[in-house]
């Protein structure tokens, strides 16, 4: 290899001048040129907003993707520069098990049911959170690793010159004024006591060399000063940019709590679609449990019923034929027929919206208040709901019991 051998050692002599005034000044012997305070805070302001970048970016990472397996194969999959392989969230994983258990339950049992109606929300949910960590990496995440992996090393590059600037600004400083104080030294102490003429020669030879030397530190403290005060400037206008750097991220962050709202809204939209579907699932399930139990376990009251609202008088049980209609057992239960106890009846608050299923249930809007009570024999997950002359089955999920 072609070596510069002018360059390497004027390479190697300013990095031992550089060297040499930083360890210098740490040991407090060299003097430092300062910046001024405007400049001190923009590095400060840059640096804080490095690290807090970071930190946000870091726990974004494990907040879009806990598994830190996974962080590791996506961090080194975006360092080969090769697309990440499509992954199964957890929500989707549940909605398959769910789905093929079903299929091995019975599809058309209420267990079967269920679990199909649970797994396609589980299915709609693992879509969602897919589609929130897509818009969230793309329209949060990338524009915080694009400032610390271009912006930032930008910056950091700039300061680093400019450290090895001031540097040599100070090193020039210092050798000025070592130059200055032989020449002054020289010139103040002539070698009077020698009568020789070659000892007077001497001495004018080392002033006028020293005036030389003064000179050359003179002049190059004037190009170090230069390029100090460019790269200084350069310097500035880069920090200065964190200004910018700040508005974007604050527009990236609204876009990230606006991903975050939509997503979370559907989740919520999807679960209070799910509740609805199972409050109405929950009658046939009913019905059907009742129809393979005992007859006395079906007209003996729910304990949590009995624990949390006062039941009507028992009615007495007539003995069930086969082919015979209970007549009595059906009048109980009809809630348009049922008449409401005389004292023990609770107000409660609606949730959530409910829309009837059909005749015998109370449609519900989400804050109204109604006045609700159990009857024997009903399913502990629903109740007899009043408002007005109105009056139905409501899901007890839906309510807000109140004392």
């Amino acid at each position: 290899m072609d070596f510069n051998v002018k360059k390497l050692a004027s390479d190697a002599g300013v990095f031992f001048s550089r060297a040499m005034q930083f360890t210098e000044e740490k040991l407090g012997q060299a003097e430092k040129t300062e910046l001024d305070a405007h400049f001190e805070n923009l590095l400060a302001r840059a640096d804080s907003t490095k690290n807090w970048t970071e930190k946000i970016l870091r726990q974004t990472e494990v907040l879009l993707q806990p598994n830190p397996s996974a962080r590791v194969e996506e961090f080194l999959y975006e360092k080969l520069d090769r697309k990440v392989p499509s992954r199964v969230t957890n929500g989707e994983l549940l909605a398959q098990y769910m789905t093929e258990a079903a299929n091995d339950f019975g599809p058309g049992t209420p267990y079967g049911k269920t679990l199909i109606k649970v797994g396609e929300t589980q299915r709609r949910l693992g879509a969602a959170e897919r589609d929130f960590i897509h818009s969230a990496s793309i329209n949060f995440l990338t524009p915080l690793r694009n400032f610390l992996e271009g912006d930032w090393r930008t910056i950091s590059k700039e300061r680093r010159i400019l450290q090895n600037r001031r540097l040599d600004l100070d090193a020039c400083k210092a050798r000025l004024k070592k130059a200055k104080a032989a020449e002054a030294k020289a010139a103040a102490v002539p070698d009077f006591q020698e009568t020789r003429p070659r000892n007077y020669v001497l001495s004018a030879s080392a002033s006028a060399l020293w005036s030389d030397e003064v000179e050359k530190a003179e002049h190059e403290l004037r190009l170090t000063q230069t390029e100090f005060d460019r790269q200084a400037e350069v310097t500035r206008l880069l920090l200065e940019g964190i200004s910018s750097t700040h508005v974007n991220h604050l527009r990236c962050l609204h876009e990230f709590v606006e991903s975050q709202t939509n997503y979370y809204a559907q989740c919520y939209q999807y679960m209070l679609d799910l509740q609805k579907q199972l409050g109405r699932f929950s009658g046939t399930f009913v019905g059907n449990a009742e129809s393979t139990s005992p007859p006395a376990a079906a007209t003996s009251p729910p304990a949590v019923a009995a624990a949390t609202l006062p039941a009507v008088p028992t009615i007495p049980v007539v003995p069930t034929i086969v082919g015979v209609p209970n007549t009595v057992a059906e009048s109980v239960l009809n809630p348009n027929e049922v008449k409401p106890p005389a004292s023990g009846t609770r107000k409660a608050r609606v949730l959530y919206d409910y829309e009837a299923a059909d005749s015998t249930e109370l449609a519900l809007l989400a804050d109204e208040m109604i006045t609700v009570y159990s009857l024997p024999g009903m399913d502990p997950d629903w109740l007899i709901g009043e408002r007005g002359n109105q009056k139905g089955k409501v899901p007890v999920t839906y309510l807000e019991l109140l004392s």
